[in-house]
């Protein structure tokens, strides 16, 4: 009897346990998204948010529009150069399991998800801005979507190797082509793993800093031209962080919540898609 009451001591001990080391990684997260909002929320306000152009310096009249629009399109255009790259690299390494070929992808992706992000940016600077002579969107894209690159393969090839193996049978047994089967099958079925890896390198990608310093650079006035200098928000605050000014602190904490609660609904918005597609 005191054995089985002393299992049901260690049980509850070894429970406690795993619940306090849970917390220690809920509580940071709680404590940053508390000072982002007590010291952002001040600035927010609809002057704010639709504005075009904050002042550099001193007073935090103006706005953050330019530099969410620039963001969009930045995330955008870095969506669109990785994604069809990810999902085809993906399904390509599921469907090869072996092979000298897949090995080198795998290693190469494993390499390339560990790399800083400073090093993309300056690999891009060295690509396209020396190249080109010039700083524009196109260039921080593309740092970007190197970035996110790693996260879309992984899923897209997890998603794939757990597609039934049945769905693909029955499609070769009704003479249906290789290519068709993987197009009209196998995608479709994985779709809900590869949305949730493609939100998610969106959600990784949206807050890089570094990257942009080599490559988009910013921009003070408004622009939607992605083959000059583009205003982002990771870079505002930066800038505005790295002031001496209380007022330009002001803003830049404004800005850090206007990006966190974007990242934080895009992943609520990934749970549910998921979930939705699921069902």
């Amino acid at each position: 009897m005191r054995s089985i009451t002393f299992r049901k001591v260690v049980n509850k001990i070894f429970e406690v346990f795993i619940f306090f080391f849970a917390l220690t990684l809920i509580i940071p997260l709680i404590l940053i998204i508390f000072m982002i909002v007590q010291k952002g929320i001040s600035a927010i306000n609809w002057e704010f948010l639709t504005s075009i152009k904050t002042p550099p310096y001193g007073s935090i009249s103006g706005g953050i529009l330019s530099n969410v629009v620039g963001t969009a399109l930045l995330v955008a255009f870095a969506t669109f150069i990785s994604v069809p790259i990810g999902v085809l690299a993906g399904t390509y390494l599921a469907e090869n399991e072996k092979g000298v070929t897949t090995f080198i992808i795998q290693q190469c992706i494993e390499i390339l998800q560990g790399i800083p992000s400073i090093i993309f940016g300056l690999v891009s600077y060295i690509w396209l801005v020396r190249t080109t002579g010039k700083f524009s969107g196109i260039s921080g894209s593309v740092a970007l979507a190197l970035m996110m690159l790693p996260v879309i393969v992984k899923s897209t090839e997890e998603t794939v190797k757990m597609t039934p193996l049945i769905l693909k049978e029955a499609s070769f047994a009704l003479g249906v082509p290789y290519y068709k089967t993987i197009l009209r099958i196998v995608l479709p079925t994985a779709f809900s793993g590869i949305l949730s890896g493609i939100l998610l390198g969106i959600a990784r990608i949206a807050g890089e800093t570094a990257p942009l310093l080599f490559t988009a650079y910013g921009n003070n006035f408004f622009n939607v031209d992605m083959t000059k200098s583009i205003a982002s928000l990771p870079h505002l605050i930066f800038n505005y962080a790295t002031s001496p000014y209380p007022d330009s602190h002001t803003v830049a904490w404004g800005a850090s919540l206007v990006l966190v609660a974007t990242i934080l609904i895009l992943n609520i918005i990934t749970k549910l898609a998921v979930k939705k597609w699921k069902t």
